[in-house]
């Protein structure tokens, strides 16, 4: 699925719609568990209602004589009490005292309000809502002395109809309510969540979609909540990533310099090599020694710019195992990285003469070269001494220098970062290690402080050793 496609939203994909219309969901939600008990509260006050109107119209009968009334008074009793019958229990007995005016038929439901529970007046609420038209209720409730029942028959008609009634009035104050309350919410949802987190979120589509040229729009922001610091922490990113950008950029048009510059050198050294293969044909002794010298330098520094053009298209060069004469290696490392100047620096190779490592001689040799070197400047006029010692397995490169300053520590072997010097690139550490990996083995900092620095250089294994 393309960007495009990915941010293109309709209306209910809204954050801001969303949260309108879980506000007033919620909001519903909540009344509609309101009215549950407020309903319930409803029916139970209509059936007292109805049972005290029925108990008043039994009171009057005890001014009559016998408690015996006419037909006529009985039927205006029940009228005004709105039931159908009232009748009273003992233990023993029951007594008719409002007898129906016409035959009771259809089906009834019987309503013991004297042990109802608040969940069940609740539930047949609910069931009230949903009863079959021309239902009857048989209510039971206290009567007018000690153990004795009042029973009232009454139709459930009136009691759902108020109920419907009642609902409605309370669906449209929970719609006005919820409308209310989802605007006012969604008004401040808007202004603390929803415009800050449009913003953050313009701020990375634009981001994502062309962060080359992309300039930094968003600002950090006082808010300390989860948005202020996640704006606050995009901007840190911008910041930090724009740098990167520039960063990249100005080392893409440093590759291309050094591979012009590469490209020259390589010609350069080639006229160089034409020129000692014309040497090689003196007759000069001095000649003659220095010519072998010269063409195994030559070689090197045209294989250091063919494998510098590869490091520049992130290419580390092939290593060539093989046995290496470790000593030899080191003295001429020493040689090219300390040069036939006078130096304060004393150089001890305490390597076995003949000593044999398995490794690439022109990375070992790279590796050593690059270490003598940095020892040798960080120790600078005062001078001081290197030593170079270890074994088939491993070279440990150690000089009496100042040791690393903290900032070389913290970014060590990482280039551009971690030289010590003003001038530095910090280049020579982050190749050396390349150069060691590449044949298997792994170049390391086992000390550093006042007393010097070590180096190690570990080398792989020879085939079949253990």
């Amino acid at each position: 699925m393309s960007h495009q496609n990915r941010d293109r939203s309709g209306l209910f994909d809204s954050l801001s719609v969303r949260l309108f219309l879980v506000t007033i969901g919620v909001i519903l939600l909540v009344e509609f568990i309101v009215f549950l008990p407020s309903a319930a509260n409803y029916r139970e006050n209509w059936l007292n209602e109805r049972v005290q109107a029925a108990r008043i119209a039994a009171l009057s009968l005890e001014a009559a004589p016998s408690r015996m009334v006419s037909e006529e008074l009985s039927n205006d009793l029940l009228m005004r009490a709105e039931v159908l019958a009232v009748a009273e229990l003992s233990a023993d007995m029951r007594e008719q005292i409002l007898p129906p005016a016409m035959p009771l038929d259809g089906p009834m439901k019987e309503i013991d309000m004297m042990e109802e529970t608040y969940l069940g007046s609740i539930g047949e609420t609910l069931e009230t809502l949903a009863a079959p038209d021309g239902r009857m209720l048989v209510v039971r409730a206290m009567g007018s002395g000690e153990g004795r029942v009042l029973e009232v028959i009454l139709p459930e008609a009136p009691l759902k109809k108020g109920l419907g009634a009642y609902a409605a009035r309370i669906l449209i104050v929970s719609l006005i309510v919820s409308f209310t309350a989802a605007m006012l919410i969604y008004l401040l949802l808007i202004l603390l969540v929803v415009r800050p987190m449009q913003r953050v979120t313009q701020a990375v589509i634009q981001f994502r979609q062309d962060p080359g040229s992309w300039s930094r729009k968003l600002g950090p922001t006082t808010r300390r909540d989860e948005i202020g610091r996640a704006q606050n922490a995009l901007a840190d990113m911008e910041a930090a990533v724009s740098e990167s950008f520039r960063q990249r950029e100005r080392l893409a048009q440093l590759g291309e310099s050094v591979a012009k510059i590469n490209h020259d050198l390589r010609n350069t050294l080639s006229t160089a090599q034409l020129a000692s293969d014309a040497l090689s044909t003196s007759d000069d002794p001095r000649v003659q020694r220095a010519v072998p010298r010269l063409e195994r330098a030559l070689e090197r520094a045209i294989a250091l710019a063919t494998d510098t053009l590869k490091y520049g298209r992130s290419s580390t060069p092939l290593a060539r195992l093989q046995p290496v004469n470790l000593s030899e290696t080191i003295d001429e490392a020493a040689l090219e990285a300390l040069g036939e100047q006078e130096t304060q620096v004393q150089l001890s190779n305490d390597l076995r003469p003949g000593e044999t490592g398995h490794g690439d001689p022109d990375h070992i040799y790279r590796i050593a070269a690059n270490l003598i070197r940095n020892a040798a400047e960080a120790m600078g006029e005062r001078g001081g001494e290197i030593r170079i010692s270890g074994g088939a397995g491993h070279i440990d490169f150690v000089d009496s220098g100042p040791g690393l300053p903290q900032r070389a520590r913290e970014n060590l072997f990482r280039p551009f970062a971690a030289s010590s010097r003003k001038d530095g690139t910090g280049l020579g550490l982050s190749l050396s290690r390349d150069l060691a990996r590449a044949m298997g083995g792994e170049l390391s900092l086992v000390e550093t402080g006042e007393g010097g620095t070590r180096f190690r250089l570990t080398l792989p294994p020879a085939p079949g050793a253990k």
